[in-house]
């Protein structure tokens, strides 16, 4: 199993990790996010560039994906344009 760099702060770093995606995007990830906001759900966060507070347990949960099947899609360098499909991402 490799390693994958993926880059941090607005871009201007990278770490490196485990070739599993499920880690870090995806599903998988909002499941171990939610996961992570219940387990320290009175620990304070800090909003707004620091100027004010909220605990993690008041947060919103993540929400699901929306589906675009139906919805156009610009293809060729916006030229035309087609019906989505979603038969390949579920």
């Amino acid at each position: 199993m490799g390693k994958i760099r993926i880059r941090t702060g607005r871009g201007t770093g990278t770490i490196e990790v485990d070739e599993d995606a499920s880690k870090w995007s995806g599903d998988e990830f909002k499941k171990i996010q939610e996961a992570r906001k219940k387990a320290t759900a009175n620990k304070m966060v800090h909003t707004g560039r620091g100027t004010g507070s909220k605990r993690l347990g008041d947060m919103p949960d993540p929400k699901a994906r929306p589906s675009t099947e139906g919805m156009t899609r610009s293809t060729g360098r916006g030229t035309s344009s087609r019906k989505s499909t979603n038969k390949g991402s579920q």
